[in-house]
């Protein structure tokens, strides 16, 4: 069969290339998927270029989110038979024709839902939901996130619509508040008009921030944390922008302010069974009602990686790009 392989770390639009390589075979526990479609995430290429937190041997495969039909099942899958449709958002390898994962980590997908959407249904999506349920807000509750134009965000404010929690976004030009009412998402404040720190407390109302999202890394994340009240918390979230934040000592003295880090691989692999069912049941029903969206911006053959990778890294994107055998 054919697959993405790199035998260094480097720009994934140089390192990436389709070879052939033997076809897996599930062990105990585990099934086979025929790819139908798969992700291309931030995490995936971080991955490929050595900088994010997991470093594979090589050579490598890659990938981890996508959507595909069951092979063949190895000893002891009772809950999956071949020809089942089914998603993963944590799955290494699966930018291949086939690959073996885990069939506790299978998701079925319901036959409403699209191939373009079940293919990028766990990775952002599911972090998104998790993200929101870790924070324990309540309805009537304030939360204020950054890159709220970027899939997170804007899954993040949809999600937390239903569930009566109010949240501003921040964005860095004034361009994306109109890309995001396109989707109905409001109270989106751009950071590059002045005075914006006056127009997130008119919306609020003067109401306590409790927790502050940060997706963007250097002076981005000094922004939101200066919107908290006190004792509130800045959750990192991203670095798209730098690996390093800028914060006021101030903010955090002052405020009794903290900071912890989200990560959802670590987060939803330490989740009780019945977190994860209800989460993925509420994700569910917001897809089949139209509470989200997840808009697909192309779709690119394994082949064509490089061609996939631009587009991924390309200004002003608002879907997801995908990959095909």
């Amino acid at each position: 069969m054919k697959a993405l392989i790199h035998h260094s770390f480097g720009n994934p639009a140089e390192v990436l290339a389709v070879e052939e390589t033997a076809t897996p075979e599930p062990g105990p526990g585990e099934a086979r998927v025929r790819l139908t479609l798969a992700a291309i995430n931030n995490h995936d290429l971080w991955t490929v270029a050595g900088t994010y937190g997991f470093k594979p041997s090589f050579p490598a495969r890659s990938g981890t989110e996508a959507v595909g039909v069951v092979e063949t099942v190895g000893e002891g899958v009772e809950h999956l038979q071949p020809g089942t449709r089914v998603a993963t958002g944590g799955t290494f390898g699966v930018w291949a024709e086939q690959f073996v994962a885990n069939a506790a980590a299978l998701i079925p997908v319901p036959d409403g839902i699209p191939d373009q959407v079940a293919a990028q249904l766990v990775a952002m999506p599911f972090s998104a939901i998790s993200l929101l349920d870790s924070l324990n807000l309540s309805e009537g509750d304030w939360l204020i996130q950054n890159a709220a134009n970027g899939a997170v965000g804007r899954l993040v404010a949809q999600l937390a619509k239903p569930r009566g929690i109010n949240v501003v976004g921040l964005v860095r030009r004034a361009e994306g508040i109109a890309e995001l009412q396109e989707q109905s998402i409001d109270r989106i404040v751009a950071t590059d008009t002045e005075g914006w720190q006056d127009r997130v407390a008119a919306i609020t109302g003067g109401a306590p921030i409790k927790f502050g999202v940060e997706s963007v890394g250097g002076t981005a994340a000094g922004d939101v944390m200066s919107q908290l009240a006190g004792n509130g918390m800045l959750v990192v979230f991203g670095a798209m922008a730098s690996p390093t934040l800028e914060i006021g000592s101030g903010d955090v003295i002052f405020k009794q302010a903290a900071i912890r880090g989200f990560w959802g691989s670590k987060v939803s692999g330490a989740m009780p069974a019945e977190d994860r069912r209800r989460l993925m049941g509420e994700l569910f029903a917001a897809l089949t009602d139209g509470t989200i969206t997840l808009p697909v911006e192309a779709t690119f053959a394994l082949a064509d990686i490089a061609d996939a990778v631009t587009a991924h890294f390309t200004p002003g994107r608002t879907g997801k790009v995908l990959l095909k055998p």
